[in-house]
C-alpha cells in the first residue's frame, strides 16, 4: 500500500531547531535575512548600508543616521523574550498538528501564562493575516458551523444564545483531496454577510457547493458557480461526497479545540480557526513551516496587548 506522501514526509525536529536557531545571533542573522532579502535597505532615506552599534544592538544607516533595532517595527517589537525562545514557540506552534495551549506553551517555554497567552495570540494573528491574504478557489464544498453550546434553560437550535457562527470551506483538487480550508467566523448566517465573505475569501470561476440553507445564494454571481444540495436534516448526508471532506475537517478542528483549550471567547475564536487553517494550508512542506511564518512576522506590524483584545470577530 503506498504511503501518504504528505503525511509521511520529513519534519523538523527539535534538534535541527536548536542547530539551526539555538543561539541568539543565530536567530538575528535569520531574522535580518528575512526582513532584508535583498540586503539592508533604510527606512527612511532608501540607502543600503549600515553599521551596527556595538554599545547597542541597534542598525544604524550609514547616511542619514536613522537608527532602528532589528526587531522594531515587527511582530516582535519591544519583546522582552529572547528570540531563541520565539524561535521554539514559532516551532511547537507549527507542528503541532493537534494545536498547542497557551498552558502548554507556557511550560514549554519556562514563561508565565500571561506571556505566553500574548506570544501565542500574537503568532496566530499573524497566521490569520497571512491565509487571509489568499482566497481559495477550484472545487469548494460549504457549510455552516456554529461553536459553542447551548446554555442551561436557554434556546436551542441556530438562534442559541452563546453560540458563534462561522464558514467552514475546503477546496479540493481536480482528483477530489483537501488543499486548503478557510474556516472564517460571520456576524450571523445573512445572505449580506455571506456576499461579503464570499467576496474576500472565494476566487473567480470557482465551482462552489454547499447545503441549501437561503444565505448561501449570495455567494453565486458572473464569476462563481454555486451549487446546492438539499440535505433536509439528513445526517446521512455528512458522508455525502459533497460535503465529506468539509464535515470531516470541521470535525477534526473541533475536536482538537477542544483538546487543547477549556474555553475560547467568541471574540479569539478567529485567531484558532486561522491556527489550524494555517498548518492545514502550509503542511505540504513541514520544513519551511518556521521560515514561512518568522517572514509573516517581520511583515507584522506590532501589536501590543490592547489591540490582541479588541479581536476582530468577523473575517
Amino acid at each position: 500500500m503506498a504511503k501518504n506522501q504528505v503525511q509521511f514526509q520529513q519534519g523538523y525536529s527539535l534538534f535541527e531547531l536548536m542547530e539551526d536557531f539555538g543561539t541568539e545571533d543565530k536567530c538575528e542573522q535569520a531574522l535580518f535575512n528575512w526582513r532584508f532579502p535583498q540586503g539592508y535597505v533604510c527606512r527612511d532615506c532608501g540607502n543600503k548600508t549600515f553599521c551596527q552599534l556595538k554599545s547597542r544592538k541597534l542598525l544604524q544607516c550609514n547616511r542619514c543616521g536613522h537608527q532602528h533595532s532589528l526587531i522594531s517595527g515587527t511582530l516582535f517589537a519591544s519583546t522582552k523574550l529572547s528570540l531563541t525562545k520565539w524561535f521554539m514557540a514559532i516551532h511547537l506552534l507549527t507542528q503541532s498538528k493537534t494545536g498547542l495551549s497557551a498552558m502548554e506553551l507556557k511550560r514549554q517555554l519556562g514563561v508565565n501564562y500571561d506571556t505566553a497567552w500574548k506570544l501565542k495570540h500574537k503568532l496566530l494573528q499573524a497566521m490569520k493575516e497571512a491565509d487571509d491574504e489568499h482566497p481559495i478557489g477550484g472545487i469548494v464544498q460549504l457549510d455552516d458551523v456554529y461553536w459553542g453550546g447551548e446554555r442551561r434553560g436557554g434556546k436551542r437550535g441556530r438562534g442559541a444564545a452563546g453560540k458563534t457562527p462561522f464558514v467552514a470551506a475546503v477546496a479540493l483538487n481536480e482528483q477530489g483531496h483537501p488543499v486548503r480550508m478557510r474556516m472564517t467566523v460571520v456576524n450571523g448566517f445573512q445572505s449580506r454577510a455571506i456576499a461579503k465573505w464570499s467576496a474576500r475569501h472565494i476566487k473567480p470561476e470557482t465551482i462552489v457547493i454547499s447545503d441549501s440553507l437561503a444565505c448561501f445564494r449570495a455567494i453565486a454571481s458572473e464569476d462563481k458557480h454555486h451549487f446546492r444540495a438539499v440535505t433536509g436534516g439528513n445526517l446521512d448526508m455528512l458522508e455525502h461526497p459533497a460535503f465529506k471532506w468539509v464535515n470531516t475537517m470541521i470535525g477534526n478542528v473541533k475536536n482538537s479545540l477542544r483538546g487543547s483549550c477549556h474555553a475560547i471567547g467568541a471574540k479569539h475564536l478567529p485567531r484558532h480557526l486561522a491556527e489550524y487553517c494555517y498548518r492545514f494550508n502550509n503542511r505540504f512542506d513541514l520544513r519551511a513551516l518556521l521560515p514561512r511564518l518568522a517572514r509573516v512576522a517581520v511583515r507584522t506590524p506590532p501589536m501590543p496587548y490592547r489591540l490582541l483584545r479588541l479581536a476582530d470577530v468577523c473575517g
